[in-house]
């Protein structure tokens, strides 16, 4: 099942992005660290009823956050589409102890239906420059890579832009 995040999810969103980032800096993807994702971030995505967690028998394996508003680093990118009623998503994350078993995937459909349902022009969002898997993952959905941002807080290397035209 999907749902709006509660404010009773705060801590185990908190745990399984923090379990994300140490299985990832054991692959050698310095994607998120101690700066980011902080938990007051998601307590403002969880205020703001933009975080979804999907969750099996009360266990949360996976959390996505869909807005419609565009952070200022995604500016000079020369999208497919006008920057009107786009979906931008963030925060993607899946418990380590249930990656390859088709969490993310329904994450994205549930995402990418959402777009379709309340007639977005697309689904935008950014990946890892250091991170294949993710970037084969979207671009297997079909995403079209447009081009980079960074994040200096987070790493030196470049993050993915892509976007997908509904």
């Amino acid at each position: 099942m999907i749902r709006k995040a509660l404010p009773s999810d705060l801590n185990s969103i908190f745990s399984l992005t923090q379990a994300c980032a140490k299985a990832m800096i054991k692959k050698g993807i310095y994607q998120w660290n101690e700066h980011y994702p902080a938990i007051e971030r998601f307590q403002t995505d969880i205020e703001l009823q933009e975080l979804y967690i999907l969750e099996e028998k009360q266990i949360i394996k996976g959390i996505i956050v869909l807005t419609e508003i565009m952070d200022q680093e995604y500016v000079p990118v020369t999208w497919l589409t006008e920057n009107d009623k786009n979906l931008y998503v963030h925060r993607l994350a899946v418990d380590p102890n249930y990656w390859g078993q088709g969490y993310a995937q329904q994450l994205m459909d549930f995402a990418e239906n959402f777009a379709k349902h309340n007639k977005y022009r697309s689904v935008r969002l950014d990946t890892f420059s250091q991170n294949l898997r993710n970037q084969k993952f979207y671009e297997m959905r079909g995403y079209k890579k447009l081009g980079n941002i960074y994040f200096p807080k987070q790493s030196e290397y470049p993050f993915y832009c892509y976007e997908l035209v509904i």
